[in-house]
């Protein structure tokens, strides 16, 4: 839920409107949660579910194994996983292979909050990485979010480890265009 809250204040901040919320299954402790984040250049009047999503962002690759969380996605879509696995090796080879492959990509998100916040919370991480691989909102915006959200030198941690996703994402994706 951060995740998406920050991803509506990056794209406010660029001057487009945004919504954010959860979806929770069961309510039980340890129940996976979905959240949504809605962006556009016109006012959003819809207050259900996203079931197209242009985008996906997933936190813990262990969903993917219990969740359909491609359901609905475009093949103009976008992926990000937070993984140091390929997707390959996620079992996902087949599936990604119908999406544009400049717009899929694992980032180890979990390592970089590591070596940045010491602590395993890769929310501004895979913002970094999103921020790289589409496009639709700029670093510097999600930088102005993570400043929203933290303070301090938890702010400056955050946007550290933003960055260095952003700059993952940024080699990555040339060396796979040189590839």
């Amino acid at each position: 839920m951060t995740a998406a809250e920050m991803l509506s204040i990056a794209a406010f901040h660029e001057g487009r409107h945004a919504q954010a919320f959860p979806s929770f299954g069961s309510e039980r402790t340890g129940a996976p949660v979905v959240a949504f984040c809605r962006v556009d250049d016109k006012p959003i009047r819809l207050r259900e579910p996203v079931m197209e999503p242009d985008a996906l962002i997933v936190q813990d690759p262990t969903l993917l194994l219990q969740v359909d969380v491609f359901q609905g996605l475009s093949p103009a879509g976008y992926v990000l996983i937070n993984s140091s696995r390929s997707f390959a090796q996620l079992g996902l080879g087949e599936l990604i292979g119908r999406l544009r492959a400049d717009r899929v990509l694992t980032v180890p998100a979990t390592e970089l909050a590591l070596k940045y916040l010491r602590r395993p919370l890769p929310n501004a991480v895979l913002l970094g990485g999103f921020a790289a691989i589409s496009s639709e909102i700029s670093l510097a915006a999600v930088v102005v979010s993570i400043r929203a959200k933290f303070k301090g030198a938890v702010a400056d941690a955050n946007a550290a480890a933003a960055q260095a996703a952003f700059d993952f994402v940024r080699r990555e994706r040339e060396e796979l265009s040189h590839a």
